[in-house]
């Protein structure tokens, strides 16, 4: 479990993002965090990743005190960080990147398992490079095989669903539910869809700094099915969503 106690964080003029925030992520969750633009989400994203440092507060990872640990340390105990624009790689396929997430050499078996559950063939894409030939949806799933191959025990996406197209936001839903259903750690998307919520075991919105409100999904989308700034972000084609 995650455990985040008095978090703050300020930028560096000084301006005030995360106050004293509180969260708690159960094991074998999928935690769905939300809220208006500029309410702290993405920051409470890279603190838990350790690619920020709080100013003030405690961080625990399975009552482990991980507060000053740093990014590399970190990932070592099994935390991960999806960014919104996936990382390209020139010259690594996509085989090599998968068995560098995994920390060892993969048969043909094993790279059809991890790829078919994004939705992806792996006879395909193994031997392609991570490079600017693959759209965005397929580098989304791409990126999210490399954590299903990590068997991360935390694994934070930071708002998957930005820049992809209709079709590819469609199967990163049916990627997201798969691995929701066989989910072994926990999972933290930060998200502004209203499909990326629907799935969540719990929805966290977070404004001003803190903790606004939390609760199962069919609680929090009648309260939140009014509010335009949590939603507002969506463009025509994922509003119909």
């Amino acid at each position: 479990m995650l455990r985040l106690e008095n978090i703050s964080w300020s930028t560096p003029d000084g301006t005030q993002v995360l106050k004293d925030l509180d969260l708690n992520v159960p094991d074998g969750k999928l935690i769905v965090i939300t809220g208006p633009n500029g309410g702290g989400k993405t920051t409470l994203a890279k603190i838990i990743a350790g690619i920020y440092k709080q100013d003030n507060g405690k961080i625990f990872l399975n009552d482990k005190d991980i507060t000053d640990a740093d990014i590399t340390e970190r990932a070592k105990m099994g935390i991960s960080f999806a960014f919104q624009q996936p990382v390209r790689f020139k010259g690594i396929t996509v085989k090599k990147l998968i068995e560098l997430a995994s920390g060892r050499k993969l048969d043909k078996n094993e790279l059809c398992d991890i790829m078919s559950k994004v939705g992806l063939c792996a006879e395909e894409y193994i031997d392609r490079e991570v490079n600017t030939t693959l759209s965005g949806g397929e580098i989304k799933r791409i990126e999210i095989a490399t954590v299903l191959a990590r068997h991360s025990v935390l694994t934070v996406f930071d708002e998957p669903e930005a820049g992809i197209d209709l079709w590819s936001f469609t199967s990163l839903i049916k990627t997201f539910e798969s691995i929701r259903h066989d989910l072994n750690g926990s999972i933290i998307i930060i998200s502004h869809q209203e499909r990326i919520l629907n799935i969540a075991d719990e929805i966290v919105v977070v404004a001003n700094g803190r903790i606004k409100d939390s609760g199962k999904p069919e609680e929090m989308m009648k309260a939140l099915s009014g509010d335009r700034s949590v939603f507002g972000r969506c463009s025509k084609q994922e509003a119909l969503f």
